[in-house]
């Protein structure tokens, strides 16, 4: 599949991902890095953007489940992989055999691991996860003495290395004195829990982290041992106010595009698409018809609202989004078939049509489809 013969694809930009990475490094140079490529890599393709990471030295590698790690490792990629997401116990025996990190937070698993690493005469490596504010997955941080102890315990278990603890930050990407009272509560009640675990129980960790994007480009005092950028490491600032006066100078890494398919006139009334949302006024006029739609990951609220690139300028999406193909409204006859649209990329930023739907990047990145190709640059 080439651009010249694909329908709708994307162009992923493997200078841009090293430019990214340089500029993130350089904002925390004193810190391990560790690459986030879970989600296949936030819809970039995970193996190719992994192996890009570990050839430019990135100390860590981040996946949410087994089934992302197994890929890497299937493809023969060596770097450290950290499953930040939760592994069914019985699988504790597959994380050992591929040497793959898993965050502990429960007794079950750690207890699994310890038991599936002394059967196989190794160590499983394991980096413990506190919840110090987002409610999601980790050993509850709010009393720091209870939690050193919770902590101290999951660290207890034989054939364990428990190399690492981190945590995760609910708004550190988010503007305003409450974002940030948030931000500072929840690392303090990190670093108060691991006071404890050293004060208390003489556990120490090597690598401690907790900065994700937000926070790389927000907090430095959060940066620790190891940053933990994932939508920045792909071009996309996670709000605005993280772009900042000095911003690192982020670069998108994928643009996404079509091949108009046809042009097609239509006399005044006439409707276009399901549900006839849309529908020609005075004298008719002109669509392009792009061979991309809600199953290929263009969104289905941009019905109607969202643009494209198309002819040198932004032009409008006519109609409801259908499955497999969408139409844009034309002004002007300086379109033909065969003519390459950009849903977004260069010249049409996806923070504007993230807008416009009510989400954000990460969601549209994540939703360009597995049918949809991709194209790596450079």
């Amino acid at each position: 599949m080439t651009q010249e013969t694909a329908r709708t694809w994307a162009e992923i930009s493997l200078s841009n991902l090293e430019h990214n990475y340089r500029a993130l490094r350089a904002c925390a140079p004193d810190s391990k890095f560790l690459g986030t490529v879970k989600a296949n890599a936030y819809g970039h393709g995970a193996v190719p953007v992994a192996r890009k990471l570990e050839a430019l030295g990135a100390d860590y590698l981040a996946v949410a489940c087994l089934s992302e790690a197994r890929e890497l490792r299937a493809a023969e990629i060596s770097a450290p992989i950290l499953i930040l997401g939760t592994t069914p116990p019985e699988l504790a025996g597959e994380l050992v055999d591929l040497d793959i990190t898993q965050s502990v937070s429960t007794p079950e698993l750690a207890r699994a691991l310890s038991e599936a690493a002394g059967a196989r005469g190794k160590t499983a490596k394991v980096h413990l996860k506190c919840d110090t504010g987002m409610s999601r997955l980790g050993v509850l941080c709010r009393d720091p003495i209870r939690a050193a102890g919770e902590l101290a315990a999951l660290a207890a278990w034989p054939h364990l290395d428990v190399e690492g603890v981190f945590t995760h930050f609910a708004v550190s990407d988010e503007p305003g004195e409450d974002s940030e009272g948030y931000t500072m509560l929840q690392f303090t009640r990190f670093l108060d829990t691991l006071d404890r675990c050293r004060s208390d129980h003489g556990l120490e960790f090597k690598i401690r982290h907790c900065a994700n994007s937000g926070a790389v480009l927000q907090y430095p005092c959060t940066h620790l041992d190891m940053v933990r950028p994932g939508i920045a490491l792909y071009g996309c600032y996670p709000d605005p106010c993280c772009q900042g006066l000095d911003g690192p100078g982020l670069r998108p890494v994928m643009t996404l595009k079509s091949r108009v398919a046809a042009v097609r006139d239509f006399p005044e009334d006439t409707p276009v698409s399901y549900g006839r949302t849309a529908r020609f006024g005075c004298g008719g006029g002109r669509t392009a018809v792009l061979p991309i739609g809600y199953a290929d990951g263009l969104h289905r609220a941009l019905s109607n609202a969202g643009s494209v690139w198309l002819g040198g300028q932004p032009r409008p999406i006519m109609g409801r989004v259908c499955m497999d193909m969408c139409m844009i409204g034309l002004d002007a006859a300086n379109v033909r078939p065969g003519d390459v649209a950009e849903i977004f990329g260069e010249h049409l930023s996806i923070e504007v049509n993230a807008g416009i739907a009510g989400t954000i990047s990460y969601e549209l990145l994540c939703a360009v489809a597995p049918r949809v190709p991709r194209l790596y640059l450079d």
